[in-house]
Parts: C-alpha cells; sequence; structure tokens
C-alpha cells in the first residue's frame, strides 16, 4: 500500500471535501463555522476551491471540518 494508510484524507480530492460540507451545512452555516470571504460572498465551488488551494490555513480549516463531521457521524 503506497502513501500514508492512516490519513483519512488519503483518497479524498479537496473538490470532494468541500462538496460534502456544502451539503452538509449549506454556504451560510459552512461560513460562520469557517469565517473565509469566499465562503460567505457570492460562494461558489470553483472560487472557494481557489482560494483554498493556495491558502494552507483555510484549507486546513476545512479539512478538519470534513474530518470532525465525518467523526461525528453528521
Amino acid at each position: 500500500m503506497n502513501g500514508h494508510p492512516n490519513n483519512p484524507l488519503q483518497d479524498k480530492t479537496l473538490e470532494s471535501i468541500l462538496k460534502f460540507l456544502v451539503e452538509q451545512y449549506g454556504w451560510v452555516e459552512l461560513g460562520s463555522r469557517i469565517k473565509i470571504k469566499c465562503f460567505v460572498n457570492n460562494p461558489s465551488i470553483k472560487s472557494s476551491l481557489a482560494f483554498l488551494r493556495k491558502t494552507p490555513w483555510a484549507r486546513e480549516k476545512v479539512e478538519s471540518l470534513y474530518l470532525n463531521t465525518k467523526q461525528n457521524g453528521s
């Protein structure tokens, strides 16, 4: 097995993570949980992905929320 077998994000793309969170919470709730302008002002998957790909701290927050959501069974 290649990569990091214990990494729960190993087979997840940033796009699939973001789509999951938007489906779970919607943009309004997502923007209140993670204070990022691209989640609040005219949000879209495309603009959010562009921002998250070049902003490591924001990506970490999104991945953390994803893991917490999956862990809590939401």
